[in-house]
């Protein structure tokens, strides 16, 4: 039998009857609008359906990252580069629009997601961190496997990750810290020291319990990939990546919209 329940009344007064009934394959599903006037209207699975696949329509690429703290950082430098040269992808207006899907797949082992999506016959552009051997190793075995689908780019950062890319200009700008740091250096774990070394009376970093110095680096990294990526310019960017790696990556991902 169908199971029925109640959605309360929503600002409006309307309420929502919605019946569910299990399939195997596909759920289908009838709802009931009460409008104001206390007409009853039937939306049907099948105008449901539509709608859901006009919407997965518009969806132009699936944008394959890391972790939240990545797409945070995309976000923002691609604004930031969109508003410099408007024909680089604003990354984050596009997820706005339906046009773009960013999925975090949680690091860990990236040959399970490269074929993951092929299902779904959308462009793909996987971005991958570099770390460091050997895990490096197997990351740039997966890039190869997707590039060696139709439609689909993968690449690997050159630096350790994106927080390698900021200025220790803009993080100062967001923080009033000195951070610096090399292409390979952790640098939300020294983030979180210098933050940690300001507040007078705290016992040492280094008699901190791991756990502990871990749970404030994920804080830093956070703030490093919101906050302090804000702060960013076209000419601090400049220096951290001389060889224009990151517009790259953004011309990749038109090209990928354009195929």
């Amino acid at each position: 039998m169908p199971r029925s329940y109640s959605i309360p009344r929503n600002r409006s007064g309307q309420t929502t009857v919605r019946k569910t009934h299990n399939r195997i394959l596909f759920g289908s599903v009838q709802r009931q609008h009460r409008n104001t006037k206390g007409e009853i209207i039937d939306i049907s699975s099948e105008s449901l359906n539509d709608a859901r696949i006009q919407t997965a329509d518009r969806v132009g690429l699936l944008l394959v990252v890391e972790g939240m703290n990545d797409i945070e950082f995309l976000r923002r430098i691609s604004l930031m580069l969109h508003a410099t040269d408007c024909q680089l992808p604003n990354l984050a207006e596009m997820e706005r629009r339906g046009e773009l899907i960013f999925v975090p797949f949680g690091g860990g082992h990236v040959r399970a997601w490269v074929n993951r999506f092929a299902p779904l016959g959308r462009p793909e552009f996987h971005l991958y961190d570099h770390e460091l051997s050997p895990e490096t190793d197997l990351r740039r075995q997966a890039a190869d496997s997707v590039n060696n689908r139709e439609g689909c780019r993968a690449v690997i950062t050159r630096k350790r990750c994106l927080e390698n890319y900021l200025h220790p200009r803009a993080i100062f700008a967001a923080g009033q810290i000195t951070v610096q740091f090399d292409d390979f250096d952790r640098v939300a774990e020294l983030t979180a020291r210098e933050l940690y070394r300001q507040r007078p009376g705290e016992t040492a970093w280094l008699l901190q319990a791991k756990r502990s110095q871990s749970r404030m680096a994920n804080r830093a990294k956070r703030w490093l990939n919101t906050v302090a990526v804000e702060h960013m310019t076209p000419s601090l960017l400049a220096e951290r990546d001389p060889e224009g790696e990151i517009t790259s990556w953004m011309l990749a991902i038109n090209d990928l919209l354009a195929s």
